[in-house]
């Protein structure tokens, strides 16, 4: 079972594996709890997000070319900070959060496939768990180019649904809006900020891309855009065509977009959201299994898990215990409460990650990838202000 992970993803993959994670974690499952806190500026919830989310990508991406291990945020924390122990602390709340936002959106998924097929829900969130599961084992490169296929689909999907959403009758509540209530705006700029986690996925992956210091950061930054545009374009669409009380009560809020904008019937949307939550439930238990790998080079108490299987190039324990942990977190909470306790863990992580930037960027400037000092601080900032928010606003 002894070996490495083998380099063999390039700047196209890795792309669209940042981008079907984020779209998958984000779009398809939350709109609908994001409308619930922010009414018609969910938009502007996500757009906020995105910003926060983009400058602490950004030293995410300077970092991969310091610190190029699998281990991610645990890596760049005792580098930067010197302290083993929070690294450890922190790579396990990432493995964590993985498996809980893994969790979060095999939930929501699963939510649109019983609209589609009448199959009880605990047997599909098992059977399709334990698929996944499977699938990040058998290989990365296999892994990530079944991610891109299912990435191509649910952007067309989100593109569908937004066509649909602007060729609405538009909503009493986007006719006449009402001004925004700033605590629940900023508490669903908190939630929202889950669906632009994949960035530290990419980083996680750092060990099997190749030329790592060009093509991480290219392809955080290009996934990054991309999806802010996408949330844009589809939550204006979404607020614009439903109410948002009804877009809150949805379990398939996406597809009730479709159904105002078109009339017809939304099960191929269902179909394109099974997709997508399946995308993002894949990249988060590859990544999952990633820091555990990781951790496993720095820690003795994990080394089990710094195994890869030589015929696979994949780490197998770590892969069964990242499937296992998201089918059980799918099974006993629900996905509001997933994708919130996903934010706060990551929110604490990202606010870390920028203060060790700052610390290692004063002892060694150079780098191959150099940001200005103001990122890593202006991260450090509004990290820590999204996490005010999730802890005591309410949702």
């Amino acid at each position: 079972m002894a070996g490495g992970l083998k380099r063999r993803i390039g700047p196209l993959l890795l792309t669209a594996y940042g981008l079907g994670v984020m779209v998958g974690a984000g779009i398809y499952v939350l709109v609908g709890t994001v409308a619930a806190s922010a009414g018609i500026w969910a938009p502007v919830a996500f757009l906020s997000a995105g910003v926060i989310a983009g400058l602490s990508a950004l030293s995410y991406a300077e970092f991969a070319t310091r610190v190029p291990e699998a281990a991610g945020a645990a890596s760049y924390i005792e580098e930067g900070l010197g302290l083993r122990w929070l690294g450890l602390v922190c790579g396990l709340a990432v493995a964590l959060s993985g498996m809980v936002s893994a969790a979060a959106v095999l939930r929501g998924g699963v939510g649109y496939l019983v609209g589609i097929v009448p199959l009880p829900e605990m047997a599909a969130i098992l059977v399709l768990g334990a698929l996944l599961t499977f699938v990040a084992i058998l290989g990365v490169l296999e892994s990530l180019s079944l991610a891109a296929l299912l990435t191509v689909v649910e952007v067309a999907g989100l593109l569908i649904a937004g066509w649909a959403g602007f060729s609405a009758e538009p909503a009493a509540d986007w006719q006449s809006p009402s001004p925004p209530v700033w605590t629940g705006l900023a508490a669903a700029t908190a939630l929202a900020f889950f669906a632009f986690i994949g960035f530290e996925d990419m980083a996680n992956m750092t060990e099997e891309v190749k030329t790592p210091a060009r093509t991480v950061p290219l392809g955080i930054i290009a996934a990054l855009v991309l999806t802010t545009l996408l949330y844009a374009f589809v939550t204006t669409a979404a607020v614009r065509a439903v109410p948002a009380e009804e877009l809150a009560a949805s379990r398939q809020p996406l597809a009730l977009v479709w159904a105002k904008g078109s009339g017809l019937s939304p099960v191929w949307l269902s179909a394109i959201a099974v997709a997508a939550a399946l995308n993002g439930v894949l990249a988060q238990i590859v990544m999952a299994a990633r820091v555990l790998f990781g951790l496993g080079r720095r820690h003795p108490s994990l080394a089990v898990f710094h195994r890869a299987h030589a015929r696979f190039g994949t780490p197998v324990l770590a892969s069964l215990l990242a499937g296992a942990g998201t089918v059980t977190g799918a099974l006993l909470l629900p996905v509001d409460r997933l994708a919130d306790l996903t934010s706060t863990l990551l929110l604490a992580v990202f606010a870390l990650v920028n203060l060790a930037l700052i610390r290692i960027k004063r002892r060694a400037p150079e780098s191959d990838f150099r940001l200005p000092s103001w990122v890593p601080a202006a991260g450090l900032v509004t990290a820590l202000a999204a996490l005010a928010a999730s802890l005591w606003l309410p949702q």
